[in-house]
């Protein structure tokens, strides 16, 4: 299951990478004109392709209803700009044929950020997703989408067992870090006005703490500086995101009050 919008750059290759691991494609649409779509239906030709058009409903709601359009035993989530490494593939490849441990209710995989080529070992990292769940806990409401816009995450209830897959799930979601920062200003503000709308208010203590600790927890402990120049703006581009969330918070309460 792949939501999207105007991912031409990178969903080609997301696709290319589930050639022969996937029998149904389930993606949701969200008013893509840039070709992405075409390339979308090119894969008509090696599987099933389920086309879902819809408006944004929001990163929980609209993945919540991508996950429901899938019809096969298990439902694989990937985002339109996390290729499946081939070593992914092939731990699922054996999930699927050994049913390793038993019949597998759901799985997770470390996402690594990929730039320029070279896969972020330890900015952000470790960072575990749920991405495999069989669709049996979705009909029964015991695997769904949670979190508050832009943080969504796939969850399973407590009890039921998650396997951890071989490999690496690649982000490949900015070219430039100053592409980074582009979508660090869109996100911050979705995330402020998700928490503003949880009656969550914005602070100075904030403003000034977050960016710091923000960027210090990518420094002493992620150790991102042991992937180059790259790990240095990485926590750079951390620090500025927590900075405009907190900043865009701190605004909308007092815009509130005002009224």
């Amino acid at each position: 299951m792949i939501p999207c919008r105007n991912n031409a750059r990178t969903i080609g290759r997301v696709l290319e990478s589930v050639r022969g691991l996937c029998s149904q494609l389930v993606v949701i649409d969200s008013g893509s004109t840039d070709g992405t779509l075409e390339l979308v239906e090119g894969c008509r030709e090696w599987c099933e392709v389920v086309l879902v058009q819809t408006h944004w409903r929001g990163f929980v709601a609209t993945k919540a209803m991508g996950l429901e359009s899938c019809s096969r035993k298990y439902a694989l989530w990937l985002d339109s700009d996390e290729p499946v490494s081939g070593e992914m593939a092939d731990s699922v490849r054996r999930l699927f044929t050994e049913e390793v441990g038993g019949d597998v209710d759901a799985a997770k995989v470390r996402r690594v950020v990929e730039y320029k080529g070279r896969l972020l070992r330890h900015s952000w990292q470790p960072e575990w997703r749920l991405r495999l769940v069989k669709m049996e806990l979705v009909r029964d409401g015991r695997a769904r989408f949670a979190g508050i816009d832009p943080h969504d995450y796939l969850e399973v209830e407590e009890g039921i067992g998650v396997a951890s897959l071989d490999g690496v799930l690649v982000h490949d979601s900015f070219e430039t870090f100053g592409e980074h920062l582009g979508n660090q200003l869109r996100l911050s503000r979705t995330s402020a006005e998700s928490l503003r709308a949880m009656g969550k208010r914005g602070s100075v203590w904030k403003i000034v703490s977050s960016p710091v600790g923000a960027f210090l927890k990518q420094v002493v402990v992620k150790g991102c500086w042991r992937d180059g120049y790259a790990g240095w703006l990485a926590a750079s581009t951390s620090a500025a995101g927590a900075l405009m969330k907190h900043v865009m918070l701190y605004e909308l309460g007092r815009v509130s009050i005002k009224k």
